[in-house]
Protein backbone atom coordinates (compact mmCIF):
# COMPACT_ATOMS: atom_id res chain seq x y z
CA UNK A 1 0.00 0.00 0.00
CA UNK A 2 1.11 3.60 -0.94
CA UNK A 3 2.44 5.92 2.05
CA UNK A 4 -0.39 9.27 2.89
CA UNK A 5 -0.74 11.12 -0.39
CA UNK A 6 0.93 14.58 -0.15
CA UNK A 7 -1.49 17.79 -0.24
CA UNK A 8 -2.12 19.50 -3.76
CA UNK A 9 -0.50 23.52 -2.97
CA UNK A 10 -4.16 25.38 -2.33
CA UNK A 11 -6.16 22.59 -0.68
CA UNK A 12 -5.62 22.77 2.47
CA UNK A 13 -7.48 26.04 3.34
CA UNK A 14 -11.08 24.88 1.59
CA UNK A 15 -10.52 21.40 3.45
CA UNK A 16 -9.71 23.17 6.55
CA UNK A 17 -12.73 25.10 6.04
CA UNK A 18 -14.93 21.74 5.02
CA UNK A 19 -14.18 20.74 8.64
CA UNK A 20 -14.77 23.33 10.27
CA UNK A 21 -18.36 24.09 8.60
CA UNK A 22 -19.67 21.10 10.65
CA UNK A 23 -18.66 22.69 14.11
CA UNK A 24 -15.82 24.84 15.58
CA UNK A 25 -12.68 22.78 16.33
CA UNK A 26 -9.44 23.01 17.96
CA UNK A 27 -6.16 21.94 15.81
CA UNK A 28 -5.57 18.80 16.96
CA UNK A 29 -9.26 18.42 16.12
CA UNK A 30 -9.32 19.69 12.46
CA UNK A 31 -6.29 17.49 11.70
CA UNK A 32 -8.70 14.11 13.55
CA UNK A 33 -11.55 14.96 11.67
CA UNK A 34 -9.52 15.38 8.41
CA UNK A 35 -7.12 12.10 9.04
CA UNK A 36 -10.85 10.42 9.32
CA UNK A 37 -12.19 11.67 6.48
CA UNK A 38 -9.48 10.36 4.15
CA UNK A 39 -9.17 7.04 6.30
CA UNK A 40 -5.44 8.32 6.73
CA UNK A 41 -4.78 8.67 2.76
CA UNK A 42 -3.62 12.54 3.20
CA UNK A 43 -0.32 13.91 5.36
CA UNK A 44 -1.47 16.80 7.07
CA UNK A 45 1.95 18.70 9.04
CA UNK A 46 0.89 20.11 12.44
CA UNK A 47 2.96 23.41 11.11
CA UNK A 48 0.89 23.50 7.30
CA UNK A 49 -1.95 23.58 9.41
CA UNK A 50 -1.68 25.83 11.51
CA UNK A 51 -0.06 28.52 9.10
CA UNK A 52 -3.15 27.69 7.17
CA UNK A 53 -5.59 28.20 10.21
CA UNK A 54 -3.65 31.97 10.63
CA UNK A 55 -3.54 33.02 7.56
CA UNK A 56 -7.40 32.24 7.31
CA UNK A 57 -8.01 34.09 9.97
CA UNK A 58 -5.79 37.17 8.69
CA UNK A 59 -8.64 37.07 5.75
CA UNK A 60 -11.18 36.55 7.98
CA UNK A 61 -12.39 33.28 6.70
CA UNK A 62 -12.17 31.95 10.15
CA UNK A 63 -12.24 33.92 13.50
CA UNK A 64 -10.81 31.84 16.95
CA UNK A 65 -11.76 32.23 20.64
CA UNK A 66 -10.27 30.25 23.36
CA UNK A 67 -11.46 27.34 25.06
CA UNK A 68 -10.75 24.03 26.94
CA UNK A 69 -10.83 20.96 25.86
CA UNK A 70 -12.46 17.42 27.09
CA UNK A 71 -8.82 17.12 28.67
CA UNK A 72 -9.19 20.09 30.31
CA UNK A 73 -6.43 21.52 27.98
CA UNK A 74 -6.86 25.68 27.05
CA UNK A 75 -6.96 25.15 23.01
CA UNK A 76 -8.32 28.20 20.39
CA UNK A 77 -11.30 26.52 18.68
CA UNK A 78 -11.77 27.76 15.36
CA UNK A 79 -15.17 28.74 13.50
CA UNK A 80 -16.09 29.65 9.99
CA UNK A 81 -17.08 33.07 9.27
CA UNK A 82 -20.38 34.13 6.77
CA UNK A 83 -17.42 35.01 4.57
CA UNK A 84 -15.53 31.85 4.70
CA UNK A 85 -18.76 29.99 3.96
CA UNK A 86 -19.19 32.22 1.41
CA UNK A 87 -15.74 31.35 0.06
CA UNK A 88 -15.64 27.66 0.83
CA UNK A 89 -18.85 27.20 -1.52
CA UNK A 90 -16.92 29.03 -4.40
CA UNK A 91 -13.48 26.89 -4.31
CA UNK A 92 -15.40 23.56 -3.73
CA UNK A 93 -17.02 24.42 -6.70
CA UNK A 94 -13.84 25.49 -8.70
CA UNK A 95 -11.94 22.26 -7.17
CA UNK A 96 -14.08 20.05 -8.10
CA UNK A 97 -14.10 21.35 -11.71
CA UNK A 98 -10.78 21.16 -11.65
CA UNK A 99 -10.28 17.97 -10.75
CA UNK A 100 -13.04 16.69 -13.28
CA UNK A 101 -11.32 18.48 -15.89
CA UNK A 102 -7.95 16.83 -14.67
CA UNK A 103 -9.10 13.43 -14.47
CA UNK A 104 -11.02 13.61 -17.54
CA UNK A 105 -7.40 14.07 -19.08
CA UNK A 106 -5.78 11.17 -17.36
CA UNK A 107 -8.01 9.04 -17.98
CA UNK A 108 -8.61 9.51 -21.47
CA UNK A 109 -7.91 6.43 -24.03
CA UNK A 110 -6.32 6.48 -27.43
CA UNK A 111 -9.19 6.12 -29.10
CA UNK A 112 -10.50 9.62 -27.66
CA UNK A 113 -8.17 11.62 -30.19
Amino acid sequence: MAGPLPLVKGTLDILVLKALSWSPMHGFEITQWLEDQSGGSLDIKDSALYQAVYRMEERKLVKAEWGVTENNRRARYYHVTPAGRTHLRAETANFLRYAQTVSGILTASAAGR
